[in-house]
């Protein structure tokens, strides 16, 4: 997700096409084409400019609404819904044997459409792998000297990622396994921890982690912009 002004300029983008199956945008005012992954402008008046990020998370709409229980959702376009040109509910199962246009690499040990949550920090890269993400619920992980925590909702789904110091103390969490709700607790103070990220119970409640961006992604689409990533692998 992107600011929409650059240079005090307010924009408005459409898509333009796709370049290896990751959108191209095209803003009116200039007719500069943006890269939709990391927000940069490849051709145009604009060339070598950079969206600024938004955070946002990517959340299964059932953890949504618990959270944002007043939210609103955007309506979709009758049109476009009675033309079936919106994705089909097995979207995600038919791009999985989706062909990608990246070779793949040999010896990758990664299948080209396993997702993986991207962390990019001052420069370096990560990349996580979905699946253990779900199965661990939580990593615990330091890129680019600074300590960080991702962590994967109830439904094993949605996930964020936190910075894991507080008040100048690096904290060492771990899953309470009794409760039926995602609860996080903090080796030091004993600490309970809610899927925002937020103190709930104990000595540190009322403090908020500091949340980082992170982006669930395709394996062949995340290295392809981020060639100089490293990859997390289970035990360190």
């Amino acid at each position: 997700m992107w600011e929409t002004t650059v240079a005090t300029q307010p924009l408005h983008f459409r898509l333009a096409g796709i370049n290896n199956q990751n959108f191209i945008m095209q803003d009116t005012e200039t007719g500069s084409w943006w890269q939709q992954i990391n927000g940069a402008a490849l051709h145009g008046p604009l060339a070598g400019q950079t969206l600024r990020p938004v955070l946002a998370d990517e959340l299964s709409f059932g953890v949504w609404k618990r959270e944002a229980a007043a939210g609103r959702v955007l309506r979709p376009d009758p049109q476009l819904l009675a033309s079936g040109k919106y994705a089909s509910a097995d979207w995600e199962t038919r791009m999985r044997t989706t062909s990608v246009v990246t070779p793949q690499v040999p010896g990758d040990s990664f299948a080209p459409r396993m997702l993986v949550v991207g962390v990019q920090l001052q420069g370096q890269a990560r990349a996580y792998p979905m699946d253990l993400l779900a199965r661990q619920k939580l990593v615990l992980d330091s890129l680019n000297g600074k300590p960080l925590l991702l962590v994967t909702g109830a439904d094993s789904k949605s996930v964020r990622g936190f910075e894991r110091k507080v008040a100048g103390q690096t904290l060492e969490f771990f899953v309470r396994t009794d409760s039926a709700n995602l609860i996080l607790l903090d080796s030091q103070t004993g600490s309970e921890w809610d899927f925002t990220g937020k103190a709930i119970r104990g000595p540190l409640a009322g403090n908020q982690l500091t949340p980082l961006p992170v982006l669930k992604d395709y394996w062949f689409d995340w290295k392809t912009y981020h060639p100089e990533t490293t990859v997390f692998q289970d035990g360190g």
